[in-house]
């Protein structure tokens, strides 16, 4: 008995291209689109709940910035005051020295 002859390749033209090709979507369940829906909403939920989470974190910095800020301000209000304290002492040194050399000089004359 001899061996079969090996089956041949069909020509190139009968198969159809790739390009031609249509996908046919299979179709879905209620219970599948349910579970995709529900994996949907799950991975939602964890990205708004990371979202959430890095909100606060946010506010928090915010928080810890409008508190140096108001330090900050403090400070300088505290520095204003002791310089507007400085330059009325000088003011009325000023005017003590003006007056007292209008003194002398109404006693040289």
């Amino acid at each position: 008995m001899t061996p079969p002859e090996p089956l041949a390749a069909p020509p190139a033209d009968a198969l159809p291209a790739a390009r031609d090709a249509e996908l046919v979507p299979f179709p879905a369940s209620p219970e599948r689109r349910l579970r995709l829906a529900l994996r949907r909403l799950d991975a939602a939920l964890a990205e708004q709940k990371q979202a959430v989470i890095e909100f606060r974190l946010q506010l928090a910095a915010l928080g810890t910035a409008v508190q140096e800020l108001g330090d900050s301000a403090s400070t300088l209000r505290d520095g204003l005051g002791a310089a507007a304290e400085a330059a009325a002492r000088a003011q009325a040194t000023a005017r003590e020295a003006v007056a007292n050399a209008e003194a002398l000089e109404a006693r040289c004359r």
